[in-house]
């Protein structure tokens, strides 16, 4: 397996559509930050019932359920299209919220200006060069970038699961990787990218913990959704996940994940406005 992940390598727009081959695992297994997190994400960015935001990367939509049911106006950027399908299907109910089958990249905002710029487990993946200052000119004046990430990690109180499972990405063909690496404290964000981008003041961070049980199936579901896994081939990809769901099963069917939710806020520049129209 490559030692950088694909959102850092020439890869990304290639891994990035993979998402869209499994609209329907993605939509089933993937956990959502807390309530209050999003309850957080408002105050932080002054967000109340009926400011415009634009998301970039929605999937299925799951992030922007809660924001939605706030009372949010929301464009939703996502491209892929079966994604994009499924998020339309689960966002009906919210007449706000339009979903657009397009790539942040190829958006082109024209006139229009946000509240805020927001992004759920996929700022990453959006070219380096387009990230913030993209962001910086859909945003009005006084408006905000917030980034949330939920990656998962391996606290100090973590199962014994998560050193074991390594020999099963050993027995085809992958890397050991030691879980200490994953713990809390060692999770990065990209602060330090958007301090160099000028573009924003220095922005507010909150980190959260919050564990999610799994079944064997809803476990094996969600592998089969992850971007690492996707870099094995088909045959080690379908090995692996049976591995895993047998390891799982033989502990009594259940896993506990635990997953940090990284909330960043940060405000643009007052001078900023007119530095990203240039």
């Amino acid at each position: 397996m490559p030692s950088r992940p694909p959102w850092e390598t020439s890869e990304r727009d290639t891994f990035r559509v993979r998402f869209d081959e499994d609209a329907q695992a993605y939509d089933r297994s993937r956990p959502v930050a807390p309530s209050y997190v999003f309850d957080e994400l408002l105050e932080l960015a002054a967000l109340h019932r009926g400011s415009a935001i634009v998301e970039v990367g929605p999937g299925t939509g799951q992030a922007t359920r809660p924001l939605a049911e706030r009372g949010l106006r929301i464009l939703a950027l996502e491209v892929g299209p079966h994604l994009a399908a499924r998020a339309r299907q689960n966002l009906a109910p919210f007449p706000d919220v339009e979903v657009v089958t397009t790539s942040y990249e190829a958006w082109d905002p024209g006139s229009a200006r946000f509240g805020a710029v927001f992004a759920c487990n996929s700022f990453h993946w959006v070219d380096p060069a387009v990230r913030f200052h993209k962001s910086a000119t859909a945003l009005r004046p006084g408006g905000h970038l917030i980034v949330l990430a939920t990656p998962w990690v391996i606290p100090d109180d973590a199962d014994r699961f998560w050193w074991d499972v390594q020999d099963d990405y050993v027995a085809v063909g992958g890397e050991r990787i030691d879980p200490a690496t994953k713990h809390p404290d060692r999770i990065e964000d990209l602060g330090p990218a958007e301090r160099a981008s000028e573009l924003f003041e220095e922005p507010t961070i909150r980190r959260y913990r919050f564990d999610v049980a799994f079944t064997a199936e809803d476990y094996a579901v969600n592998l089969s959704t992850q971007s690492g896994i996707k870099e094995f081939p088909p045959d080690a990809r379908a090995e692996l996940i049976s591995r895993i769901r047998r390891r799982v099963l033989a502990r009594g069917g259940t896993v506990t994940a635990h997953l940090l939710a990284v909330l960043k806020v940060a405000r643009l520049r007052n001078s900023a406005t007119l530095a990203a129209s240039r």
